[in-house]
């Protein structure tokens, strides 16, 4: 069983929940997958309306609902889109995304650093997406983050583990489990990342934007 924050996870596998061709065949994924935990965009809910076909498939599937910060540029951003996440979903769990490029989603690890320590001092049980960087793992640990999400590449690449070399020194160094964000673009991918040590690995591209979403959360089961 993985151990996040005191909270027991029988899967080591998450999911994204964008790029999916409907709300249907992201629950269908999801099922297939056997995941425990699901990570949503917070800019993606409408918590206004009265039904949210998003919000209502990720329920259906029983899973932990992990809202994430996609979208901000800074420190300040992350900790508004924090509240309001908490609020809304009533849950403290946040996946941690600062990204002021559109266009490459690289994460700022000066912010995402600043941030974690003040959501951390806020009761957030935060999870930071972040490069390779051992230096600023430990770094994170210092500040209370409950585990670290180097990008195994680029998000949506999925073009694997390019980051090899500096996962094996998180790893190493790690006293908070890894889970390795993005990049991973196929189940060899993932059971790399497990044979070198990771905690836990997280997919959304390599599924949702499969021809065969389903058949592909399978297969990363």
């Amino acid at each position: 069983m993985l151990n996040i924050a005191g909270h027991q996870f029988s899967s080591r596998l998450f999911l994204g929940s964008g790029k999916y061709g409907s709300s249907q065949e992201m629950y269908e994924s999801i099922m297939a997958s056997g995941t425990d935990m699901v990570t949503v965009a917070l800019k993606r809910i409408d918590t206004d309306a009265p039904a949210d076909d998003l919000l209502d498939a990720l329920r259906k599937a029983n899973v932990k609902l992990w809202p994430n910060t996609s979208g901000v540029r800074n420190a300040k951003e992350a900790v508004f889109a924090a509240q309001l996440a908490r609020e809304a979903l009533e849950t403290n769990w946040l996946k941690l995304e600062i990204h002021p490029d559109p266009r490459y989603l690289m994460p700022d690890p000066i912010e995402t650093l600043k941030a974690t320590e003040e959501l951390a001092k806020m009761g957030f049980i935060v999870l930071p997406y972040i490069h390779a960087d051992p230096v600023l793992c430990k770094r994170l640990e210092d500040v209370g983050t409950a585990a670290v999400m180097p990008l195994g590449s680029p998000i949506g690449s999925n073009k694997g583990l390019k980051t090899e070399d500096f996962l094996e020194i998180i790893i190493e160094q790690s006293k908070v489990p890894v889970i390795v964000d993005a990049g991973i673009g196929s189940p060899s991918h993932a059971t790399k990342a497990m044979e070198m040590g990771a905690d836990a690995v997280l997919v959304n591209t390599a599924i949702a934007s499969s021809k065969q979403s389903i058949e592909t959360a399978l297969a990363f089961k």
